[in-house]
């Protein structure tokens, strides 16, 4: 059942709302391997440069309570 039919039966579905945008029909978006794997690279390279920022910051911190840093 789709929700219109949902509705017309009275069955309300809690997101529902007066808007018929809940009513369209979601289209699915696939995507090809190379695009999938271009973006997995892309969140590799997040998380080795977010690992490489929290490895300096710590040891900036271990600095700075050694009294060595300002």
């Amino acid at each position: 059942m789709n929700d219109r039919e949902l509705f017309e039966n009275n069955c309300f579905p809690m997101f529902w709302l007066e808007d018929e945008e809940h009513f369209k029909p979601e289209i699915q978006q696939r995507k090809d391997l190379d695009t999938l794997l271009a973006e997995l690279e892309d969140i590799k390279n997040q998380i080795d440069n977010i690992s490489a920022r929290e490895w300096h910051l710590a040891k900036l911190m271990k600095l700075h309570n050694a009294g060595i840093a300002r």
